[in-house]
């Protein structure tokens, strides 16, 4: 297994190097430029030279690229051009609450998702079936933006029941000696604050989730209709094994293999996925960081904050293969 672990993160290394040629290119072929976008558009010429001189934007595209990977290498991301601050430590202040917002997220994904597409699975074509499977398929085609809004506009404006933006209510005076305002506030005894951190997670987490949701779902109850039709199910079946045991060991473990691979890609994707959804609830994470970045061209920024993510992407992604071997001892033979 470490040996699969080790080759794996040698993969690694040419996926990230190819990943940072198709960022950097991408990154510097976006309409304007940074300079302008940092002096305005009534910037003279001489200051706009002045700007990029100081950054070194005049300089030949490739040489640029040397030079970032270079100070890549030896953990220097540059500066953020809107705040002035090192890179690293602007996504090491917002990642914390992007985490918390996507763990929030995949926990209403996950919890509802296994569930409900199990249950249309043992109820195939009954009405329950039919309604797992119209409800992820508008779960997946409605857009996280639009769901956003609506969530916002009918919790928070017009029924008051939830919060509408922040991570916490601003009146509350409470310490994060991690970042996680959630744990922050249990371990520090400040329950009100972890309260009011939950009530803040509710709705950008359900906008966020419902797409991851609706997938989890389906690939769930297509799992488990293939495998409670299996050879061996009814084999248990004839020998008189009870369906505890059968819907426990049988069916469960030997459907959860797609299930985890979903929910790792899922995981990734709700990272990125936050983009939108801060940018709606003004939730101050790496998303919204990002989504003003691209406004502002703040290039060390979003080659910085992509790398992060792709980074946690394929670690993720290694975390459910290692997870394979522990729930189908045949893949940790192989």
């Amino acid at each position: 297994m470490l040996r699969v672990i080790g080759k794996r993160l040698l993969y690694l290394i040419p996926t990230l190097l190819g990943l940072s040629v198709l960022l950097f290119v991408w990154v510097r072929s976006l309409p304007g430029g940074p300079a302008v976008a940092l002096l305005g558009e009534k910037a003279t010429p001489e200051a706009i030279e002045r700007i990029n001189e100081l950054y070194g934007f005049n300089r030949p595209v490739i040489e640029q690229y040397f030079v970032w990977m270079g100070r890549l290498l030896q953990g220097d991301f540059g500066a953020s051009i809107m705040t002035s601050r090192l890179v690293l430590e602007e996504f090491a202040r917002r990642f914390p609450a992007t985490l918390e917002l996507s763990i929030a997220a995949l926990i209403f994904a996950v919890g509802i998702g296994i569930p409900l597409g199990y249950w249309a699975a043992r109820r195939h074509g009954k009405a329950t079936d039919h309604f797992a499977v119209a409800s992820s398929l508008i779960g997946i085609t409605i857009p996280v933006f639009f769901l956003a809004f609506i969530l916002k506009y009918v919790f928070a404006v017009q029924l008051g029941w939830l919060p509408s933006d922040g991570r916490q209510d601003p009146r509350i005076d409470a310490t994060h000696p991690t970042g996680f305002y959630v744990l922050d506030g249990i371990l520090t005894g400040e329950f009100d604050a972890a309260w009011d951190a939950i009530l803040h997670l509710i709705l950008p987490a359900i906008a966020l989730g419902t797409i991851p949701l609706a997938i989890i779902v389906r690939i769930t109850r297509a799992s488990v209709l293939e495998v409670q039709n299996a050879d061996y199910v009814r084999t248990g079946r004839a020998k008189g094994i009870s369906q505890g045991t059968i819907r426990n060991r049988f069916i469960l473990r030997n459907a959860m293999l797609p299930v985890i691979t979903t929910v790792g890609l899922q995981t990734g994707l709700l990272i990125s996925g936050a983009v939108l959804t801060e940018k709606v609830f003004a939730y101050p994470g790496i998303g919204q960081f990002m989504a003003d970045a691209i406004f502002e061209r703040d290039y060390a920024v979003l080659q910085g904050f992509i790398i992060f993510i792709a980074i946690g992407y394929a670690l993720i992604n290694l975390a459910v293969d290692v997870s394979y071997g522990f729930i189908d001892p045949r893949v940790r033979v192989s």
